[in-house]
């Protein structure tokens, strides 16, 4: 059998990643893919049962971090035929009594709407979007070494400084020399870090005077499924929150999130890799021959593969990897627009619907607790309001997940359904149809989600700086062998950048390739 250079173990957008960047050095590159379709957690697929040819997205579907991340800035996912659009309003949070928080792209419109707390948030969130490619390419590094956290840092012109947004469309701009780095890092880095200080712990509570203030800044540190407040979803709230008002915002990729990974493919193929769909790797021996593997999974599976040929503390360490709550999938079919009671949320790409700060706390301290909350944090988002091809005639999808405890088998349709309608009466009256995929199904249709845990790995301050240990090389685990999924640095997201992290490591240290090849189109 033929020796190939490198096998990826999944195919998700971080295993795609680690493909795009070995096969553009020249190698030879199989992915395998347990599922019969490419891509992981980002996803988009038919529900014939459901709705026909309707497209829906299996897990991730809005993605600010598809323009911003430094892998993708240099991938150029424009100029790969993918279209991303950012609504004018990124995300909302809607209370009760006709009032919401509204994220609008400009900054300086939120502002106003926050009435009281608008200074307060332009002073938060002013200079972190201003300054919104050095803080992503910090909260996107390696987390272990100044190289690793700096060579995401921004290398457009100053002439091209700033993404093109046309009617919401976002184009890539072009890169120019790293020179300064360290410098351009400082400022923002230690503005980030001041913030993160505040934000994730008790302090958090004197900086907003409202309920929607605090509830639209509370609604994206929820993401991360933890109690709050704490310094890891402070850490989500302020990235998240700054690209919301950066340039791309929170967008959508026209298709669905499907788009992103076919592009990648095609340029994994355009450069030689191959993909093979439907192929379960259970053991060592169900792999070819390859000169480095990388293992786009969790680290429970890579050591059910690969576990003998892991050093006995670096097992251990890896054993001790700990998985964190979770979401129930919920995905709906509506014959209409959600009748949002206050008409501006439905112009915001994701809505989180959870009432006040004070109730998200408890319901994610509910969730720790292992136990259902009786008005749980749900995420929810109508793609048709950025992406009008995803309707059929009058019918829409209408994407939504309840947080959970790990492993639930809960149907948390009528919970979300009750949670919505709460914000938007006569919600129930365009459902036409719906599915939900319990925590503990999860699983089933992405390893990578054991229990429902969508982080693949508890999103803890701890866990996402000691990733998934605390070894100095958190993505090579024995000789030839790699881990590069959101269960290292810089975790959860579709960014790519564990990929491309661990892939460079394999070039240096399994090919002695010392330039990490470029990876822009042409």
């Amino acid at each position: 059998m033929t020796l190939l250079d490198a096998v990826v173990v999944g195919s998700g957008p971080n295993g795609l990643a680690a493909a795009v960047t070995l096969a553009r050095a020249g190698l030879g590159v199989h992915v395998l893919e347990a599922q019969p379709t490419i891509g992981g957690g980002a996803r988009t697929v038919a529900i014939p049962e459901l709705a026909g040819d309707m497209l829906f997205d299996l897990c991730s579907a809005v993605h600010p971090m598809a323009w911003a991340s430094p892998f993708f800035r240099a991938f150029d996912l424009s100029a790969h035929g993918v279209e991303l659009v950012g609504p004018e309003i990124a995300y909302a949070q809607p209370l009760d009594g006709d009032r919401a928080g509204l994220a609008f792209r400009d900054l300086a419109r939120t502002a106003d709407r926050l009435g009281p707390d608008g200074a307060a948030w332009r002073d938060l969130f002013g200079p972190l979007s201003a300054d919104w490619r050095a803080v992503t390419a910090l909260a996107m590094g390696d987390k272990r070494t100044l190289r690793g956290m700096l060579e995401g840092m921004p290398h457009e012109s100053a002439s091209n400084a700033g993404l093109v947004a046309e009617s919401g469309r976002v184009s890539l701009p072009k890169r120019r020399s790293r020179a300064g780095n360290l410098v351009r890092a400082v400022r923002p880095g230690l503005r980030f870090g001041a913030a993160l200080l505040e934000q994730g712990g008790t302090r958090w509570d004197r900086r907003f005077l409202t309920d929607e203030a605090k509830a639209l800044f509370t609604g994206v540190a929820a993401h991360n499924i933890t109690p709050l407040p704490s310094l890891a979803g402070a850490g989500t709230a302020l990235l998240l929150a700054a690209l919301a008002h950066a340039d791309g915002g929170w967008a959508i990729p026209v298709g669905g999130s499907q788009a992103i990974i076919n592009a990648m493919v095609r340029d994994l193929e355009a450069h030689g890799g191959t993909v093979e769909a439907g192929r379960r790797v259970e053991s060592w021996s169900d792999l070819p021959p390859a000169r480095a593997v990388l293992f786009d999974t969790t680290p429970s599976t890579l050591l059910r593969i690969a576990g003998e040929r892991v050093g006995p503390v670096r097992r251990a360490a890896l054993r001790r990897f700990k998985h964190g709550n979770a979401a129930a999938k919920v995905d709906f079919v509506l014959s209409g627009p959600v009748p949002w009671r206050v008409a501006d949320v439905g112009r915001a790409s994701t809505v989180h619907v959870g009432g006040t700060r004070a109730e998200m706390v408890i319901a994610e301290d509910t969730v720790a607790h292992g136990l259902h909350a009786d008005r749980p944090v749900v995420l929810v988002s109508d793609p048709t309001v950025a992406d009008p091809s995803r309707l059929r005639g009058s019918k829409r999808p209408l994407w939504a997940y309840a947080h959970v405890p790990a492993g639930s088998t809960q149907d948390v349709t009528e919970a979300v359904t009750r949670q919505i309608e709460r914000f938007a009466p006569g919600f129930r009256d365009v459902v036409v149809g719906s599915r939900c995929i319990p925590a503990a199904q999860m699983e089933r249709h992405n390893q990578n989600y054991p229990g429902g845990d969508i982080s693949s790995g508890a999103a803890t301050m701890w866990q996402m700086v000691a990733r998934p240990t605390l070894a100095p090389d958190p993505y090579q685990v024995a000789e030839g062998v790699y881990l590069c999924s959101a269960s290292t640095p810089p975790g959860p997201g579709v960014h790519g950048m564990g990929g491309w992290h661990a892939a460079r490591r394999a070039l240096l240290r399994e090919f002695d390739v010392r330039h990490t090849p470029g990876l822009a189109p042409g």
